[in-house]
């Protein structure tokens, strides 16, 4: 069961959300104490239609539509973590965890360290983040950070269908709460998804992108548009390492120095507020360490505007790194303008 995927696995093209889906079939199916929460996510299928008819397969006692309260449906789902059962709690946007800090916070995070390991709390929960689909400024942030603060909770980022349905069913396996932050915009995004039960490490980043002048650690969608913009820079004779963080918490400090050592140049992106976002941290996990004496370069950070999101699409895209910002803070960090 705990077997990680291999490239000879047979896979076929799934979507972001399909993904997800599969995960959770597989989870149902093979475990009777799985249950889905949350609001809509029945006959309606969930916000963004991840679960889909999973209700029709399962019936309404694993597939729970529960009430419009965040605070109450996320207490249920610790509650049953805590007798026993596995929950996976969908929040309909990531904003709405606001709602809910309670208990994920005060609660899921701090009951086993309370009571001395003498329980565990299994619960996953799905948050859909992001701006790009002009949903506004309390339907588009990025919270990872916010949650990633707080000892007790693990908090993932997948970037891929491969990485999704791994990262939800290594999660299912974990004894501690985990946040899954899964940017909207990716969820149609297709990939090659293995068949089958397979998990994906959480606490390990992926380079998805090797080279030797420079290093871009990414989240999330950011994933993406750091690759594309690496490709337009090799084009120009600079060669840019793309590193996938996945897990915001626990952070893979031995990939991201690696990496650095060998570059001697870093630049973060990620779509989360710039001030004491992940850049930061991972900026301070540099400065800590004996990879500092290889920077050739200040680090540079690429986060989001120090403003709401805004719901005019143009004023949104300028509130979010894009491609042309990672090509600029690129060149001039490979070319010692910084």
């Amino acid at each position: 069961m705990n077997t990680h995927a291999t490239i000879e696995a047979p896979t076929r093209e799934l979507s972001y959300a399909e993904a997800i889906r599969e995960a959770m079939d597989i989870a149902l199916g093979s475990d009777e104490a799985v249950v889905l929460m949350g609001e809509d996510i029945g006959v309606y299928g969930g916000a963004f239609q991840v679960t889909g008819d999973l209700v029709h397969k399962y019936g309404e006692d694993r597939v729970i539509d529960t009430p419009i309260s965040e605070l109450g449906g996320a207490g249920v789902a610790v509650g049953a973590a805590l007798t026993g059962l596995k929950p996976i709690f969908e929040f309909q946007f990531s904003d709405f965890a606001a709602l809910a800090m309670e208990q994920i916070v005060n609660q899921a995070a701090k009951v086993r360290y309370m009571l001395g390991g003498a329980v565990s709390v299994p619960v996953v929960m799905r948050f859909p983040a992001g701006s790009g689909t002009g949903a506004a400024a309390q339907h588009s942030q990025s919270i990872e950070a916010w949650l990633g603060h707080v000892p007790g909770l693990k908090v993932v980022q997948p970037s891929t269908p491969e990485d999704v349905k791994g990262m939800l069913l290594a999660a299912l396996e974990d004894p501690d709460p985990v946040m899954i932050f899964e940017h909207k915009i990716l969820y149609k995004m297709k990939g090659h998804v293995p068949e089958g039960y397979y998990t994906t490490p959480i606490g390990k980043a992926a380079i998805r992108r090797e080279g030797k002048d420079l290093s871009i650690v990414a989240t999330s969608l950011m994933v993406h548009k750091a690759l594309a913009a690496a490709e337009t820079l090799a084009g120009e004779g600079i060669d840019a390492e793309v590193i996938d963080l996945r897990t915001v918490r626990p952070m893979d400090r031995e990939t991201v120095l690696n990496s650095v050592r060998k570059t001697g140049r870093l630049v973060c992106v990620y779509e989360g507020v710039k001030t004491l976002g992940i850049g930061a941290e991972i900026s301070a996990m540099v400065a800590e360490s004996d990879a500092f004496d290889f920077l050739d370069a200040p680090i540079i950070r690429l986060g989001g505007a120090e403003c709401p999101i805004p719901y005019n699409p143009e004023l949104e895209k300028a509130a979010v790194p894009q491609i042309p910002d990672i090509l600029e803070a690129a060149r001039a960090i490979a070319k010692g303008h910084v």
